[in-house]
């Protein structure tokens, strides 16, 4: 083995030691699955466009695919771990995207807490976006960068080029990326272990690719990563249907060129005079924990209105890679041997 190989692996094995510690409270994550949709209670639905709303900013703002899945990880580990209201999230999303955006992007590139404001529409302030902040890094114990599915996905790809005769552009990293990004638009998903999403994207890749020799290099990955044929088999079908929902023209995608619209010259200048109207929110009370059906804090008496920008068709940057995807009808589990 190369010392490339041995380094990539060690890589791995550090990253999969660690992914158990950044992934979201399995038990807070259920709460939500099974909430009903009413002022009080945060729903699937909910949590999934603001997650798409991330998206569009992510986009808008030319940031990395990096910093999308981290405002994401932290996102769901602090909805995890709090009871929130719908009213809540837009200023919990906004406040998730800067921090990750401070983990992953250039410094000279973040753009001001008051034109994150503006652009997301997110109607809260500055101060709101501060205390907010202060809840989510204690409660999250100040650890913002994360071992995600992301992670895994760029190490098994580097692993399968590094051992493989095929052409290196075989495997789109930026395909298996947006392909990621839909997956973490749904909540399911933060339930599944990274290192097997990962694998569940790569592996129904190489399926459609039909490379016997980049499938035996994923069943020593899989082998190594300890991931068992029935997790992969049932992530990976869950992962396809969604691929396949997604490419649909009927599935709403995150809409980038509403946010394109937000910032012409008159519409800038109309969200500029209205932001200083917005009046400031209350302060925020912590109480009341999930212990069993509870959460661990909740954020009570802070308003924030909420308006999803995820209601347009895809934009030409994502969506290409979607609607080729066909719904498959016949599985086959990775580690079928002959």
């Amino acid at each position: 083995m190369s010392s490339e190989a041995l380094w990539l692996f060690k890589q791995l094995n550090l990253h999969l030691e660690q992914e158990g510690r950044f992934q979201p409270r399995e038990k807070g994550l259920s709460l939500i699955e099974c909430a009903a949709e009413n002022e009080n209670t945060l729903c699937p639905r909910q949590r999934n466009a603001k997650v798409e709303d991330l998206w569009s900013l992510t986009n808008f703002f030319g940031f990395a695919t990096e910093t999308f899945v981290l405002a994401v990880n932290i996102l769901d580990r602090f909805l995890a771990l709090m009871k929130v209201k719908p009213k809540h999230l837009s200023c919990i999303g906004v406040c998730c995207f800067q921090l990750a955006a401070r983990v992953v992007e250039e410094e000279c590139n973040i753009p001001s807490a008051h034109e994150i404001i503006r652009i997301s529409q997110c109607k809260c302030t500055v101060s709101d976006l501060k205390r907010m902040e202060k809840i989510i890094s204690e409660k999250l114990h100040f650890e913002f960068k994360a071992t995600t599915a992301l992670t895994f996905l760029h190490l098994y790809h580097t692993i399968v080029l590094c051992h493989t005769s095929e052409r290196k552009e075989v495997l789109n990293l930026d395909k298996l990326e947006a392909q990621l990004k839909a997956c973490n638009c749904r909540l399911v998903f933060s339930k599944a272990k990274p290192s097997v999403l990962a694998l569940c994207l790569l592996t129904l890749e190489v399926q459609t690719l039909k490379s016997v020799e980049l499938f035996e290099i994923l069943l020593r990955v899989q082998k190594h990563s300890k991931i068992s044929d029935s997790d992969l088999l049932y992530w990976r079908e869950l992962v396809s249907k969604c691929l396949a929902d997604y490419s649909s023209p009927e599935c709403c995608k995150p809409d980038h060129k509403k946010l394109v619209w937000i910032v012409s010259r008159r519409t800038a200048q109309n969200l500029q005079n209205s932001y200083y109207s917005v009046p400031e929110l209350p302060t925020i009370p912590e109480g009341g924990c999930f212990n069993g059906s509870e959460s661990e804090d909740s954020c009570e008496d802070m308003s924030s209105g909420e308006e999803s920008l995820s209601s347009s068709p895809p934009s030409d940057l994502e969506g290409t890679f979607f609607f080729e995807l066909k719904p498959k009808t016949k599985w086959q589990t990775l580690s079928c041997r002959s």
